[in-house]
């Protein structure tokens, strides 16, 4: 049996002078976190299994991944580092792998042009080719819109909330693309990806949980490993997604950055409810 793997991720904004970790809600209410390569260096040696470093406004401000903050990210650990945000061409990805990233994660840009996932794993590797997802829950309220909804191909998921689709959005939540989350994933994993880093936007931050929902039912469309995103409160939230998806990862910020617990003490919660982890 594959191990579960706990990868935080260090949020970005590396749009101001030497770059922070920032955490929001709902992709909104920013607030600082720390240091990218502190926090990166903490978390390796607590025990992360990886690490994923997002530059957050790459896309929104239309530029790249800034090299010199993944470089020295890179020298404070020695675990496998996914990098994402602003990488728009084969270029692009080479800069940041040889920045010392051992995958690249790509969400805007591969919306705009999906034949940069086939591109990717075909230059890097499927193993080197992480495509981000973050999806929001349209709720469909009346018979009228659930019929409106499956003639445009959506997948509908009844839920306990009520019948939804799931919408991918891009530029770090800041735009809808009118894509379905659910058909996308299909779409990569057949494109060549080979990991969907899942985010749920209604929990992104919020500590409510993941959406075990949303994370079923990708997980149950692909066979590639997913990780879930977004909501993570306590260490239960992290056993349920295992216990209730096929998950093969769980993604975290909030509860390590601010010291709530560290990635030891969520490990050994795990192990000790038959959750398979590495110590």
């Amino acid at each position: 049996m594959l191990a579960k793997r706990i990868i935080p991720c260090l949020d970005c904004d590396l749009g101001v002078p030497g770059g922070r970790v920032v955490k929001g809600v709902e992709f909104h209410h920013i607030r600082y976190a720390g240091i990218p390569w502190e926090l990166a260096a903490e978390y390796d040696e607590q025990g992360a299994d990886e690490l994923v470093f997002l530059d957050i406004t790459a896309s929104h401000e239309r530029r790249e991944t800034m090299a010199h903050v993944i470089e020295k990210v890179a020298t404070e650990v020695f675990i496998p580092l996914t990098v994402g945000g602003g990488i728009r061409s084969i270029e692009d990805a080479r800069r940041v792998f040889s920045a010392g990233a051992d995958k690249v994660s790509v969400n805007t840009a591969a919306l705009k042009n999906p034949e940069l996932v086939n591109a990717l794993s075909a230059r890097f590797g499927s193993q080197a080719c992480v495509v981000a997802i973050d999806a929001k829950r349209r709720y469909l309220r009346s018979d009228a819109e659930v019929k409106h909804a499956k003639e445009h191909g959506r997948e509908i998921i009844d839920t306990a909330e009520g019948k939804c689709w799931f919408e991918c959005s891009f530029y770090g939540g800041r735009e809808f693309t009118g894509v379905d989350a659910l058909k996308w994933a299909k779409e990569v994993e057949d494109r060549g990806a080979g990991e969907i880093l899942l985010t749920s936007m209604d929990r992104d931050g919020t500590k409510d949980g993941y959406d075990l929902e949303l994370t079923a039912a990708v997980c149950e469309r692909v066979n590639i490993p997913v990780i879930a995103s977004g909501g993570c409160g306590v260490p239960a939230h992290i056993r349920d997604v295992f216990m209730h998806t096929e998950a093969s990862a769980a993604l975290a910020a909030s509860i390590f950055h601010y010291k709530e617990y560290t990635i030891r003490e969520v490990k050994q919660y795990l192990r000790d409810n038959g959750i398979h982890v590495r110590l």
